[in-house]
């Protein structure tokens, strides 16, 4: 079984070795949500990563969710990613970023007030945090069926935007609860069109969406992440049986398209997660740290136990930002401060100590 420090080829893109900087939001866009002086250092200093998967970016101004998280899709925000993405070159890294379009989870005052969309008119549980404070999340505006060939192309459209930045190519996000997932979620799609009720139904947009932004910029470089059956802000999948058809139709209708790599936010040993990497038959990378930190030797197991090909992290990066080298050395882990992960300034962003400091 390989090692975590082997390398790893993935389409058109040599990794050095196979731990994944996994995407981290942190607020910290500039005026019109592009990312700036701070976001180029921060990523720069994290080019040693196999391959840096950016923050959650929207693919238009309606996609926002959160406050101060960047876009890709006007010539600022181009201009924008094209800095770092030039920093983390200079690096000898390779970035790509994540298209998440928030669907639901969104809340107009942080986007200047624009409507919020989803597949269904259900409002998310809890409330969202704004300028003003918490808020419940407001009721959206169900995408009519003739609104969605626009969405869709929306996600072409920041993809190729990502391309003319300089990037590798982009992540498609297909988990956690946002719009791709609301699609493909019972418990947030009660459409009774072609887009909802049956399994392939709702992973239809998800599939049309891929497929467009593969076309738009080659499938070579175009990753897809998932969360099957991970219960999170609302986008509920209780019924095994559904969520096994709803994501083995998915995955059997992109594995065609030649993906660089498909993510799963998902316990790797499990079976539904070994038959999807199956059946897409190309670079699958586990991420199974969203209720705990993943360790070195936790990731070292997922290789040693054949359940993938590469480990993305999250939190480690965001105090590590050297973390490669400190797990290939043994060298100890500053420790990541949770008050300042969303939002702020350089504090607790890019002020992190390198080894050699």
């Amino acid at each position: 079984m390989p090692d975590l420090f082997d390398p790893l080829h993935v389409k058109s893109w040599e990794l050095p070795h196979r731990v994944v900087m996994a995407p981290l939001t942190r607020n910290r866009a500039g005026a019109g949500m592009v990312p700036g002086d701070l976001a180029v250092e921060y990523y720069a200093q994290r080019a040693s990563a196999a391959l840096i998967v950016t923050e959650g970016t929207q693919p238009s101004a309606v996609g926002q969710g959160y406050l101060d998280t960047p876009g890709i899709h006007t010539p600022e925000q181009v201009g924008g990613w094209r800095r770092v993405a030039d920093a983390v070159h200079a690096k000898g890294g390779r970035i790509v970023v994540q298209l998440m379009h928030a669907g639901r989870i969104a809340h107009p005052d942080n986007k200047q007030g624009l409507e919020t969309v989803a597949p269904s008119a259900i409002a998310a549980p809890d409330t969202m945090f704004t300028a003003e404070g918490m808020k419940p999340y407001p009721v959206p505006r169900a995408l009519a069926l003739e609104e969605i060939p626009g969405v869709v192309e929306e996600f072409a459209h920041a993809a190729r935007c990502a391309v003319e930045a300089g990037l590798d190519g982009v992540e498609i996000h297909a988990a956690n609860g946002y719009l791709l997932h609301q699609f493909l979620a019972p418990g947030s799609n009660e459409r009774t069109d072609e887009y909802g009720g049956s399994p392939a139904n709702r992973a239809r947009f998800a599939i049309e969406v891929t497929r467009a932004v593969a076309d738009a910029i080659g499938a070579e470089r175009v990753g897809i992440r998932i969360s099957p059956a991970h219960n999170i802000q609302g986008a509920t999948e209780e019924d095994p049986e559904d969520v096994e058809a709803t994501y083995t139709t998915l995955v059997d209708e992109i594995a065609p398209l030649g993906l660089a790599y498909l993510s799963a936010l998902a316990d790797p040993s499990l079976e539904l997660s070994q038959r999807l990497r199956k059946d897409f038959g190309g670079v699958f990378i586990a991420n199974d740290g969203f209720g705990s930190v993943t360790s070195r030797e936790s990731a070292q197991a997922v290789l040693d136990d054949d359940l993938a090909d590469a480990v993305a992290v999250g939190r480690l990066f965001l105090a590590n930002p050297d973390l490669p080298a400190r797990w290939r050395s043994g060298a100890a882990l500053n420790e990541p401060n949770p008050d300042t992960f969303y939002g702020g300034g350089a504090e607790g962003y890019v002020d992190y100590p390198f080894l050699q400091d």
